[in-house]
């Protein structure tokens, strides 16, 4: 299946190539010391895991600023790749779904954390932030491997990330869960309003596999 659709460029694409400079020289450095860009992808995994742990805790603000901290890791690991003359799509495969666990272990580091303190409005609006983040990659995942594409929408992971970091450090998570737990159902949505829009420039098939 193929598509006419040209995909807009998102923020973290915007981002990227903004600190492309930044992290080529990161990351020439790194490969240079011999470190593996997995050695960096379970650091970053590995960060979050602890950054969650903090906020379950209550240190909401050392949690946030350590997640902060680790963010950049994200962009790096693919960037010692590339340099290496390494990229493949396992390796994309490999930090795609860290990245999920470490989002999941944040959610989840708030989620304990509002048990705790019983608070349970709380605790139903990081669910619904959670899994609203998590239908946004599987709107583009799903989407892609039936041939179309789905990087449109306005809450992609670096919007994710600048609303929900904030609150946390500042210890008010509840403003920006708020936001996300409207905001990630909406980009869901414009995904798949944008994928029934390509359905309709494409030849329609005998059938299509289902999950």
């Amino acid at each position: 299946m193929s598509t006419t659709n040209e995909e807009k460029k998102t923020f973290t694409d915007w981002l990227r190539k903004i600190f492309s400079q930044v992290l080529n020289g990161i990351g020439g450095f790194l490969n240079n010391l011999g470190i593996r860009p997995n050695v960096i992808t379970l650091s970053g995994l590995f960060g979050n895991f602890i950054s969650a742990a903090l906020i379950a805790m209550g240190y909401l603000t050392w949690g946030g600023l350590l997640a902060m901290i680790i963010w950049p890791l994200d962009a790096l690991d693919g960037t010692m790749a590339r340099l290496r003359g390494e990229d493949s799509k396992y390796g994309s495969f490999i930090d795609s779904t860290t990245d999920r666990y470490s989002e999941i272990a944040i959610y989840g580091g708030l989620m304990i954390h509002f048990i705790r303190n019983d608070q349970w409005l709380g605790i139903v609006l990081a669910y619904l932030a959670l899994t609203g983040s998590l239908m946004v990659s599987y709107t583009r995942a799903k989407a892609e491997s039936l041939g179309f594409t789905a990087k449109n929408g306005w809450f992609s992971r670096a919007e994710r990330y600048i609303v929900l970091m904030p609150g946390i450090i500042f210890r008010r998570p509840d403003i920006s869960l708020w936001v996300l737990a409207v905001m990630t159902y909406v980009t869901a949505l414009q995904r798949f309003l944008n994928v029934r829009r390509q359905s309709r420039l494409t030849p329609a098939e005998d059938s299509i596999n289902k999950e």
